[in-house]
């Protein structure tokens, strides 16, 4: 039987019960409830083990429920009196379909915090729906895109005639998350992606690198999969968008013979190998290591004369920046400023986004 319940005796408020929290024990989950207090929050959190929500809401005097995402009815009743939900548990392609699907049947505003491509353009393809259900649709409100869609807008601003994109991004000091690393191992032997001409192609992974200054050192990067190959066409029109991510050379050497065991990759039986080694790890990096480490975003727009603009962004690590930019996303939409429909965090907000982030540094030219 589904379980639906609160820490409180009392009734609850429609202002009590304006934002949940769905996946709230997960590690980026518990930092957003841990953040949502500093800033007077109180998020009803959510997700399917009820053990660990009521522990962690007993933990915080916050109301919460228990529901899973594969029984509709459930979901539903879990959404009564929600105004804005902020789903965090992943891998998002099992979970995101049936939260997007509750929210517009209860007519609730959606956000998560994927970086995961075919999520982005399942949400654009709700666009016209959740314009009928009046209601906000924005994935990647985290690390996964609020910097790097800040940074494309941003050059686009400055380079209107660009048609052609390269966004990087690197984590000095960083580590991540279970939920991370189980989104990566749900891709195991899937090609890389990037957009040409509009449209989204598989290409091979690491099929492009480039080296890029932090000041002291280069870094090198190599081209994936990242959630800006989709929303980088919706928030800018730049039709043609590569996306990076820092890497070992001679790793990015090996991936040229990748194909030969792709097949072997995708199974299973290989996924589940990983699952297991994945679940033996801390769930993701110490505060004190997140304190000390830092994010570094490169931008590069080009237009077809050859000219060219450039940004770079110093921003806190990512998951500290998750739980920061979903919160102000929150507090924005809660705050009654959500256009209605598929919108990426750019889009709805603006390139300065990022720079509403404490610490945050935008430098031109790199």
């Amino acid at each position: 039987m589904p379980i639906v319940t609160t820490t409180h005796d009392s009734p609850l408020t429609i202002h009590d019960m304006s934002f949940l929290l769905y996946g709230a024990n997960g590690y980026t989950g518990q930092l957003i409830t841990e953040m949502s207090a500093q800033l007077g929050l109180k998020p009803v959190l959510a997700g399917r083990n009820e053990e660990k929500i009521r522990t962690l809401a007993e933990q915080h005097g916050l109301d919460y429920r228990v529901f899973d995402l594969n029984d509709p009815a459930a979901v539903d009743k879990g959404l009564e009196g929600i105004s804005v939900v902020l789903h965090t548990a992943g891998p998002f392609i099992h979970t995101a379909r049936p939260m997007m699907e509750a929210c517009l049947r209860n007519r609730v505003h959606y956000l998560d915090i994927t970086g995961e491509i075919g999520i982005f353009e399942m949400a654009h393809g709700y666009d016209t729906a959740a314009r009928e259900a009046g209601i906000l649709l924005m994935s990647g409100v985290g690390f996964d895109v609020v910097p790097t869609d800040c940074a494309a807008l941003y050059l686009k601003n400055k380079l209107p005639d660009a048609i052609h994109l390269r966004l990087a991004f690197a984590s000095i000091g960083g580590g991540l998350s279970h939920g991370t690393a189980l989104t990566m191992a749900e891709g195991l032997g899937q090609p890389g992606a990037e957009r040409q001409n509009g449209r989204i192609v598989s290409v091979p992974l690491g099929k492009h690198s480039w080296n890029l200054p932090t000041g002291d050192r280069n870094i090198f990067t190599m081209s994936i999969p990242w959630g800006d190959v989709s929303t980088a066409w919706y928030s800018t029109g730049i039709p043609n968008v590569i996306t990076f991510t820092q890497a070992n050379p001679q790793s990015h050497r090996m991936l040229r013979f990748q194909f030969l065991f792709n097949w072997l990759l995708r199974t299973e039986f290989m996924k589940n190998r990983l699952r297991r080694r994945i679940n033996t790890r801390p769930a993701g990096p110490s505060a004190s290591r997140r304190q000390k480490a830092k994010s570094i975003v490169w931008g590069e727009a080009r237009n077809a004369s050859g000219a060219k603009q450039s940004v770079r962004l110093t921003i806190p690590e990512g998951y500290t920046l998750t739980a920061i930019t979903s919160l102000l996303i929150v507090q924005k939409v809660l705050a009654g400023n959500a256009p209605t429909g598929f919108q990426t965090p750019a889009m709805a907000f603006g390139a300065d986004l990022i720079m509403e982030v404490e610490g945050a540094v935008r430098e031109d030219g790199f």
